[in-house]
């Protein structure tokens, strides 16, 4: 592995990962720090949750249209131009003093990050051989889980020495450093032939619409196992909506405690993540995506029923090193088996359906949480989510698609 990390063809790679590492990195700080200022505005928790509604609510209203975009775009300059104009809006950020005008920036922001995730995830694909893009994806994971565990980390200091403010602009910055090293990738569609100059209409949106329709009726299992996997997503974030009240409110954990216990799942992530990078050439995808599937609901489960610290952290240790092999597998078996001519609209268009299932879920369990025990809806949610994690097991170590992994 470390000659292979050496060797000039990770150049590139390597570059891209530092790209992702700062923005990342950036990004938990900028969450963390917003969620204070905003907090500190209104002294309510529910105009904090407004925020991360607007999340997926972005995503609704730009996954429209914005795959037809990204698949006939240059994605390098595109990715730079997303980082710039976050930088640009995050940075102005600290300067508004109405809720109003930092919800439409914060809205603002999250389109352009959903614009970028499909965007990054065609140039990667284009950027990696297929032979590389398992170790890759592994690499990346452990990058994200890094920013993870330091992000809240280095918040908290330069809370200590600034204020939430200097964190946002701190944030801005690192976007700045993000496009200056994406600048610095390959041009992979130097030639004219390589991006599509069509213009985008309402006819060509609909269109692509129909075309990515065709595709997915055409290639049944590859479609089952992206909407299988985008359940997951589902499952997580909306239980993970009810983990810091379950921590305090049911096992009675301190806030101390709690970011302990949150350090704790990103070690998981980091330890997973550095496993597959170290045995990328041994294990399948769909084995990744099956234990994937399959122990993280367990650790949920886990987590549902612990009574202390002790049993909380074993869940998440479970969950977090279970889905670091789970997105590995999931975003290789994705880059080998969708072209990169039609990927931004596959995820965009699909995308919608996560996006929607999301904010149904979380406001189902946060409604439910009001009404019954937390406990009880956290357990009820986990095995739902094992039950997912089963059907998605049995679909990709089915024999008879060997072929697509």
């Amino acid at each position: 592995m470390d000659k292979m990390l050496k060797s000039s063809k990770w150049k590139n790679p390597l570059l891209l990962l530092l790209g992702i590492g700062v923005s990342n990195l950036g990004a938990w700080i900028y969450l963390i720090a917003l969620n204070l200022i905003v907090l500190d505005m209104t002294g309510s928790p529910l105009a904090v949750s407004v925020l991360y509604i607007l999340i997926p609510f972005a995503a609704l209203c730009t996954n429209f249209w914005a795959g037809s975009f990204i698949d006939r775009l240059n994605k390098r300059n595109l990715m730079i131009f997303l980082d710039l104009i976050r930088a640009v809006f995050i940075f102005l950020l600290p300067f508004m003093d109405s809720l109003f005008f930092i919800y439409l920036l914060v809205f603002i922001i999250n389109i352009a990050s959903s614009i970028f995730e499909p965007a990054s995830m065609v140039y990667m694909t284009k950027l990696i051989p297929k032979t590389d893009r398992q170790r890759f994806n592994a690499l990346r994971n452990f990058i994200n889980s890094s920013g993870f565990i330091l992000g809240p980390s280095i918040a908290g200091f330069l809370f200590i020495i600034g204020s939430p403010y200097l964190a946002i602009q701190l944030n801005s910055l690192a976007l700045c450093m993000s496009a200056i090293v994406i600048f610095l990738l390959l041009n992979l569609e130097l030639s004219e032939e390589t991006v599509r100059a069509e213009k985008v209409s309402i006819k060509v949106i609909r269109n692509d619409w129909r075309e990515i329709l065709s595709f997915s009726k055409s290639n049944m299992h590859i479609t089952l196992v992206y909407v299988l996997f985008s359940g997951i997503t589902v499952f997580m974030t909306a239980l993970d909506s009810l983990e810091a009240a379950f921590a305090t409110k049911v096992l009675l954990l301190s806030e101390s405690s709690y970011g302990f216990l949150v350090s704790i799942a990103g070690i998981g992530i980091i330890i997973g993540s550095l496993t597959n990078a170290l045995f990328a050439g041994r294990l399948k995808t769909n084995i990744l995506i099956g234990v994937g599937a399959i122990f993280t609901p367990i650790g949920y489960l886990i987590f549902a029923y612990s009574q202390d610290f002790t049993w909380a952290a074993i869940g998440f240790l479970t969950l977090t090193f279970a889905i670091s092999f789970g997105n590995t597998g999931f975003l290789t078996f994705y880059q080998n088996n969708v072209s990169v001519h039609i990927m931004g609209r596959f995820s965009s268009i699909f995308g919608i359906l996560e996006a929607l299932l999301i904010i149904l879920f979380t406001a189902a369990v946060g409604v439910l949480a009001e009404s019954y025990e937390i406990r009880f809806i956290y357990s009820i949610g986990s095995f739902a989510f094992l039950i997912l994690g089963i059907i998605m097991s049995i679909v990709v170590l089915d024999k008879t698609k060997k072929a697509f992994y």
